[in-house]
């Protein structure tokens, strides 16, 4: 008798029964859900790239120029080209307000108590920094600071960071020049704690963090809007009197009040919200002299906020915009600033 005869079901013409399966080893399983978990990812990378691609880009400008404020409130450096990072610019060594000076208990020391500070300058030399100043000898910093120096716990409009100690040398050099009380410098590291958005604002803004900034890591400004409140003050000002990271040519004045999310080479960024101004705007970054009136009083005359805004800028009047920074890349100046619509 053939084999396929050989079985009950088959000599009564019924199928043959079904046998279980033997059991897969587990690892097949976990290998399944990863490949679905990574088919899944890139999916979702490829719809997000896609979306990206959509959004209507519109031109509204240029980068004019790039400034990095090393040190902050003092000169700023004027750079063709600039990693954009979450924390802000970088060239080099030359990092965004990564350096602050400080009192001997912590607290920030800015151009606003000591107006002197703008007339320090900055240069980067192989991996040092050189600060000078009026009536000083130079001051060689290194750009990495020895782990075993003193980390203080410094104080921002209020809230806590970190800075680690620049040396005695530095907190002398500072203390001479400005010879009010004794001072110290400190720099901050990539791996501190910076000061949370959420926490600066009472408002809601994008999530990130800025080391020693005012509130966040890039400040916009167009030159058309420095060139239509000139028009308004008796005494023309600079670019450098308002401290901003990029300059934009090519747009209407305030027209960088309309912008929400901006595209700028491979960088993209967010509104965070407009910029109040205050009194350090008054320093003449010149003289190190403070006025204590303009261009505040013209400003105010007609840059001040909606009123349904008026919780959050109170009686400052608004002067370039804040951005935080949704996607790292590379500046340069030249690239066109494209406006991501939705």
């Amino acid at each position: 008798m053939g084999a396929a005869g050989s079985s009950a079901p088959g000599r009564l013409g019924l199928p043959a029964p079904r046998l279980p399966a033997p059991p897969r080893p587990g690892w097949l399983g976990v290998a399944a859900l990863g490949l679905a978990a990574v088919a899944l990812g890139t999916v979702a990378w490829r719809r997000a790239r896609s979306r990206r691609r959509r959004r209507r880009l519109q031109q509204v400008g240029t980068v004019a120029q790039l400034w990095i404020y090393p040190v902050k409130s003092c000169k700023g450096v004027a750079v063709s080209t600039a990693e954009c990072t979450a924390l802000g610019l970088r060239c080099g060594h030359l990092r965004d307000r990564f350096w602050l000076v400080i009192k001997e208990d912590g607290h920030m020391v800015t151009a606003r108590q000591e107006p002197r500070l703008v007339l320090v300058s900055i240069a980067c030399e192989g991996d040092r920094l050189t600060l000078r100043a009026p009536g000083m000898g130079p001051l060689a910093l290194p750009s990495k600071l020895p782990s075993s120096n003193k980390l203080h716990d410094c104080r921002l409009f209020g809230m806590d960071i970190k800075g680690r100690d620049c040396g005695d040398q530095a907190a002398q050099w500072f203390t001479s020049f400005l010879k009010t009380e004794a001072f110290r410098l400190v720099q901050f590291e990539d791996h501190m704690q910076g000061r949370s958005s959420k926490k600066i604002f009472s408002t809601s803004v994008p999530n990130y963090q800025v080391a020693y900034p005012d509130c966040s890591p890039i400040m916009l400004l167009s030159e058309a809007s420095l060139v239509d409140l000139n028009t308004r003050l008796e005494k023309k000002l600079k670019m450098d009197q308002f401290r901003p990271s990029i300059v934009v040519t090519g747009c209407d004045a305030y027209e960088e009040d309309t912008w929400g999310e901006l595209l700028i080479g491979n960088v993209e960024m967010k509104k965070v919200l407009a910029c109040p101004r205050c009194i350090l705007t008054t320093v003449d970054p010149d003289t190190g002299v403070i006025d204590r009136k303009e261009p505040l009083e013209t400003l105010k005359s007609y840059r001040l906020c909606d009123p349904s805004e008026k919780q959050i800028y109170k009686s400052s009047p608004l002067f370039g915009v804040y951005y935080s920074v949704e996607r790292v890349g590379t500046l340069n100046v030249g690239d066109p600033v494209y406006r991501m619509a939705p």
